[in-house]
C-alpha cells in the first residue's frame, strides 16, 4: 500500500489495455444551500473526468443541496425541503442527463429528493443520456440525517449499462456487510458510493476506518467500489475527503485523497474481474457461503 498520510499521492495501479472501463470519482467542494454553485462544480468535474476517458463518474452524497442542515429538526427539515425536488422533476437530474449526453458517460450522484409521499429522502441517481436509470434512497441514516430524512427500504439497485453492472448505495450503507452483499449477489461489477464522511482522527500510519470498510466491502464481495467523498468545511463540519477507487482484491487503484481539496480520480478497471469470485485454491467468495448457518443473524433483529 502507498504511504498512509494526509495528502498522500494518488497512486494509480491500473494499467491501460483492452476491455478496460475508466471510472472516475469526483471530490467536490460543496456549499449548503447553493445548488447552482454545486451543479457548476459537478459539471467541471464531469468534464475533467470525460477528458480522461471516463465512462462512469461518481459524485458525492447530497451534492446539489449540501449536507449540514443542523440539529434542530423543524429548521433543518424546512431548509432541506426548500432544496429538494421530486426525481421526476429535478433540475439536478436534468442537468446530469445533459452532461451525460454531452460527454457520453454515466453519472451517479447524490441529491435531495422530495418523494411523492411528501417525505424527504437522501437519494442517489444513475443517469445517462437516456435519462434517470435508477433512484436509490439511503437506507441507513447517520446522526442528524434522522431529523430530516426518511430511510429508504428498497435494496441497492443494480443497473445494466453498456460497460458493466453498476450498483448504488450511499455513505453509511457501506458499513453494513449484509447490505453490501445484496448487490454482489445480484451480479454487480462495481458499487458506486456517493458519501459525505465527517472528519475523524486516525493513528499515524493507518487509514480512516471508513476507507478500510470500503476496501473490506470490495474484498469480501469481489467487486469494485468507487467512493466519491467531499471537501470544504460546511457549517463547522469538515470531512475525511477520502475519495477512492478500490479493486475486487480490496486494494486501492487510486486514492484515497485524505486532503481537503477538490480532486478527480480516475482508474481503468476490468469490470469483468468482478464476475470471477474464485480465490486461491478451490475456493469461491460466493459459492463457499453457507447461508443455512447464518439464520441467527436474521433472528437477532433490532
Amino acid at each position: 500500500m502507498s504511504p498512509l498520510t494526509n495528502g498522500a499521492p494518488e497512486v494509480d495501479r491500473s494499467q491501460d489495455g483492452p476491455g478496460l472501463t475508466v471510472i472516475a470519482v469526483a471530490q467536490l467542494a460543496i456549499t449548503v444551500g447553493e445548488p447552482e454553485v454545486n451543479r457548476r462544480a459537478a459539471a467541471s468535474a464531469v468534464a475533467e473526468a470525460a477528458a480522461a476517458g471516463a465512462r462512469l463518474v461518481v459524485l458525492p452524497e447530497l451534492c446539489d443541496s449540501g449536507y449540514v442542515f443542523g440539529n434542530v429538526a423543524p429548521q433543518a427539515a424546512a431548509e432541506a425541503l426548500s432544496l429538494a425536488s421530486p426525481a421526476a422533476d429535478s433540475v439536478t437530474l436534468r442537468h446530469w442527463r445533459s452532461l451525460a449526453g454531452a460527454h457520453q458517460l454515466v453519472i451517479v450522484g447524490g441529491f435531495c429528493e422530495l418523494g411523492a409521499d411528501g417525505r424527504l429522502y437522501n437519494s442517489a441517481a444513475v443517469v445517462d443520456a437516456s435519462g434517470t436509470r435508477a433512484v436509490y434512497r439511503k437506507a441507513h441514516l447517520w446522526d442528524s440525517e434522522k431529523l430530516v430524512f426518511t430511510p429508504g427500504d428498497a435494496p441497492p439497485p443494480v443497473v445494466d449499462l453498456a460497460f458493466g453492472r453498476v450498483a448504488v448505495m450511499i455513505c453509511y450503507d457501506l458499513e453494513f456487510p449484509e447490505w453490501v452483499r445484496l448487490p454482489a449477489l445480484d451480479g454487480a461489477d462495481v458499487i458506486a458510493a456517493p458519501v459525505n464522511w465527517p472528519a475523524v482522527s486516525w493513528p499515524t500510519g493507518e487509514r480512516p476506518t471508513e476507507v478500510i470498510k470500503a476496501q473490506a466491502a470490495a474484498a469480501t464481495n469481489g467487486v469494485f467500489v468507487a467512493v466519491a467523498d467531499r471537501c470544504q468545511t460546511e457549517r463547522g463540519v469538515s470531512w475525511i475527503s477520502g475519495s477512492v477507487i478500490v479493486g475486487p482484491d480490496g486494494y486501492p487503484l487510486v486514492g484515497p485523497v485524505l486532503a481537503d481539496r477538490p480532486a478527480v480520480l480516475t482508474a481503468a478497471c476490468d469490470l469483468f474481474r468482478a464476475r470471477d469470485k474464485a480465490l486461491a485454491g478451490d475456493n469461491d467468495l460466493l459459492a463457499d457461503r453457507r447461508p443455512d448457518l447464518y439464520q441467527k443473524v436474521f433472528r437477532h433483529l433490532g
